[in-house]
């Protein structure tokens, strides 16, 4: 009799855990991820990055991103809206980020909570009947602590409490519709701490309205989604042996010649680049201390074999050269983490303005001619096959934008140069 209550425990206690436990989260080749959400998505800074990085550091091959952004949108009105302007174009990824609006800016009342839970869970639910295959729920992120409501320190706290509870509220939507979940505020309020306590509190991470952040911000938003989406931040290995002068690399990486601790390679994979002013909330290289993207999401390595592991030794790469230990080398340095004037940046700009460009489009795409085209088919009922043409061409002027994005993406050739520099 106990045996077979404990076995009534362990399948129940299954039943629960299976209940609750987030999906893993799986990248295919062709992905196609629509971001969606309101005015800061339509900043369009998270979801560039987060093209940027589907585009360039390639987790998969093949991958497209929609910017989804509709500003001053609530939850609901996505809901809504989701079947005229999103779903024509048939993603396979849906990222959302909603809350910021839903709050209404003040403490939370039980009502704007069911009404937020109702909406998010039934956008979840329409997002999978349209062929949605992974759904990752989003929360709000983080209202800055020394610009909103004209620097109301107290206020600031408020809404920041708010945005805690509605993020609740998506973790447990997502935990009941099984879908992956994104925490996009935890990690703004972290950093915004971390780097308030460096550079002061003029430097602020969710913008001088204290609601939309700047390129620091956005970043943090971008690290949240691409962690909940999968990536596993593997750029590549560059492998030197010194002794045996010779190099290889990983997938996405090509030697082209190694000679006396200098290695050329060829590489379709990028590292993702940074830039500005660290000091400046609109750079994207000061806030990356505070939080681990290098780490998790940009791992570039150089090994090198052969070393004394007392000697120094020094990197050259690009324009940079840095002084590391031989036990260093040996294990292995990140050179996205460790060289922030990549060789990479120009070619990665480059990307980033085509992906911009598309993205531009996109917004009157989905806020304007996808959208409108059921009222034109409501309007006009014997004119639907032009309308369905109109309807055609928009998406596939959609898919040229996001090829000329992908053909931006040139083989990028740069040299790896190590020598020893003493003990």
């Amino acid at each position: 009799m106990r045996s077979r209550l404990l076995l009534l425990l362990l399948v129940c206690l299954a039943v629960a855990v299976q209940a609750f436990a987030q999906p893993v989260p799986t990248l295919k080749p062709g992905d196609f991820a629509a971001v969606c959400g309101d005015s800061i998505t339509e900043q369009k800074l998270y979801s560039v990055f987060i093209e940027d990085y589907l585009l360039m550091c390639q987790p998969e091959s093949d991958m497209r991103t929609l910017q989804v952004g509709w500003g001053g949108e609530v939850a609901d009105s996505f809901w809504h809206r989701l079947g005229q302007d999103v779903l024509p174009l048939h993603p396979t990824i849906a990222t959302t980020c909603y809350g910021m609006n839903d709050g209404g800016y003040g403490p939370l009342n039980p009502d704007r909570a069911a009404w937020y839970r109702k909406a998010q869970t039934g956008s979840v639910e329409d997002l999978r009947k349209g062929g949605v295959r992974l759904i990752v729920l989003g929360s709000p992120g983080c209202v800055d602590s020394d610009t909103f409501a004209g620097g109301n320190h107290q206020a600031a706290e408020v809404y920041n409490k708010t945005l805690g509870q509605l993020r609740d509220i998506d973790r447990e939507v997502a935990g009941a519709e099984k879908v992956v979940f994104a925490d996009v505020h935890e990690p703004m309020m972290q950093v915004m701490a971390a780097a308030k306590a460096k550079y002061g509190h003029g430097y602020h991470v969710a913008g001088t309205d204290g609601v939309h952040p700047w390129k620091n911000g956005h970043l943090v938003m971008a690290y949240a989604y691409l962690k909940a989406m999968g990536c596993d931040g593997h750029i590549g290995t560059i492998t030197l042996d010194l002794a045996a002068n010779t190099a290889r690399a990983s997938r996405g990486h090509k030697i082209l010649s190694c000679s006396n601790g200098t290695v050329e390679v060829e590489s379709t994979r990028y590292p993702f680049c940074f830039y500005g002013d660290p000091a400046s909330p609109d750079a994207t290289t000061g806030v990356l201390e505070f939080f681990p993207f290098n780490q998790d999401l940009n791992r570039f390595w150089l090994v090198v074999n052969g070393c004394n592991a007392t000697s120094r030794y020094k990197v050259t790469w690009g324009k940079g050269s840095k002084e590391f230990t031989g036990a260093e080398l040996t294990s292995g340095i990140n050179l996205a983490a460790e060289f922030m004037d990549s060789p990479f940046r120009d070619a990665f700009a480059k990307v980033e303005a085509a992906v911009r460009a598309q993205q531009d489009f996109e917004t009157n795409l989905t806020k304007m001619w996808l959208h409108n085209l059921p009222s034109y088919r409501s309007v006009l009922p014997n004119e639907l096959a032009p309308i369905s043409q109109i309807q055609d061409g928009l998406i596939a002027r959609d898919a040229a934008y996001a090829k000329t994005s992908s053909d931006a993406i040139v083989p990028v050739k740069h040299t790896i140069v190590v020598e020893a520099v003493g003990q």
